[in-house]
């Protein structure tokens, strides 16, 4: 069985990064992968970003699935053009090629389309520079395309559904071509 992991960017309680994400994994494990989520958050209350990070038991876990999952998604939040620096400090604690041979989807959200090419720009290369054998296209979803309903539940514009579907069809796809690859 494949396994994916997940890292939740953002340190907000309420995000919209995260729900996505989890929304995400809701998908992958209905089709029969298993899943892991870590967030930035829970990394600052483990005081990761300060002291001996590596040591700590919480990065071990991290590392430890990291290291056995077939695929990563990677959810952050861009706001006011600046990224995630929570983010960047949590990745910046993995060995190099930690996201060697593995395949990776970014999901991240802003305040405009504008912002877009963030992902591209930003984001990418670092997963590049951690080995990533294929960083999907990314998955960006702009306050303009969703809202909340009453209940506070996310609800996406009928053009970022269809996005969302897409993007989580296509991790799936390359797991099943690459469990396919070591089969054969």
């Amino acid at each position: 069985m494949s396994q994916v992991v997940a890292i939740a960017g953002s340190i907000a309680t309420n995000s919209k990064s995260t729900e996505l994400l989890k929304l995400a994994l809701w998908h992958v494990e209905a089709s029969g992968f298993s899943t892991k989520i870590f967030s930035v958050r829970e990394m600052l209350s483990n005081n990761l970003i300060e002291g001996a990070a590596k040591d700590s038991l919480y990065f071990k876990q991290v590392a430890e699935q990291l290291s056995c999952a077939d695929a990563v998604i990677i959810a952050i939040p861009f706001y006011k053009a600046v990224n995630s620096q929570a983010l960047k400090a949590f990745l910046e604690f993995f060995p190099q090629k930690a996201l060697a041979g593995k395949i990776v989807l970014a999901i991240t959200t802003g305040e405009s389309q504008s912002q877009l090419l963030l992902i591209d720009k930003v984001l990418q290369p670092v997963l590049l520079a951690l080995g990533a054998i294929h960083v999907l296209s990314g998955l960006y979803v702009s306050d303009e395309q969703v809202v909340r309903d009453r209940y506070g539940q996310l609800l996406l514009d009928k053009n970022a559904q269809l996005k969302f579907e897409e993007k989580i069809t296509e991790l799936e796809g390359k797991l099943v071509q690459q469990l396919d690859r070591i089969a054969g």
